[in-house]
């Protein structure tokens, strides 16, 4: 008989406190074997609401950023025996309740990395609240990211994504940006690993409690992803593998 596969599931955390509580109990029960919370020096009663529902959880005294939290979250995950692991933010942006159809493809061996993708129409993405310009930009970076590195996906700018334990142990995460743009650096790592990526749609929640970066962290996000594009290009992938 083959042995159960460990999925462990992260939730970087930051003024998560409102939300926390819906986003965990969506979670169907048996999809995950554990859940981590990873608070990133929120402000709130975010490590109480934690605690309160029986999750294990990881204080950073000092906010080290959207990545920064990410680092710690894969390394507590791996060291605990992860063979999955699923990012779900707590902020209620996406549907926790898709946690066991986002996992399934990876425990089945098809995929090293399931994304869920928020893109299908323009009319959803508007009804679900996401702004204009994100929206473009989103379609515009795709866009570029598909061309640069070969792939067909419907999204890269998702938050709410599952890795096997064996690409993530492949990649030096460690060494990439504690911001937003982790994220991409991740997936263009995982890519030049050769990495096989699936998606899966999920729906659109943009409302006042959902964490969303501002207009000017948007710019500094897309320069940065362009940033990285060249450099993918000019070391044929090897600067995110090293």
């Amino acid at each position: 008989m083959s042995k159960k596969l460990k999925v462990i599931a992260v939730m970087p955390a930051y003024n998560a406190a409102r939300t926390l509580t819906k986003t965990y109990r969506d979670i169907p029960v048996g999809t995950v074997s554990e859940v981590l919370v990873v608070d990133d020096g929120s402000r709130d009663a975010t490590v109480r609401v934690a605690r309160r529902l029986g999750l294990k959880v990881v204080v950073h005294p000092r906010n080290r950023g959207y990545g920064g939290n990410q680092k710690t979250c894969y390394t507590l995950a791996l060291s605990q025996g992860a063979d999955v692991v699923v990012m779900i933010h707590p902020d209620y942006q996406y549907d926790s309740a898709l946690t066991g159809e986002l996992v399934r493809p990876i425990l089945q061996g098809r995929f090293d990395i399931m994304l869920g993708s928020r893109i299908r129409t323009r009319a959803e993405s508007a009804k679900g609240g996401m702004p204009l310009y994100k929206y473009f930009s989103n379609r515009f970076l795709t866009l570029l990211e598909n061309l640069v590195l070969g792939q067909n996906l419907s999204e890269y700018h998702t938050g709410f994504r599952a890795y096997s334990r064996q690409i993530l142990s492949r990649l030096p995460f460690h060494r990439y940006s504690d911001d937003f743009v982790f994220d991409q650096q991740i997936l263009l790592g995982a890519i030049a690993a050769g990495a096989r990526i699936g998606e899966i749609p999920v729906p659109v929640r943009y409302f006042p409690e959902a964490s969303s970066i501002n207009f000017r962290h948007a710019a500094v996000y897309g320069l940065s992803i362009l940033r990285d594009l060249t450099l993918h290009l000019l070391t044929s992938g090897k600067r995110f593998l090293r």
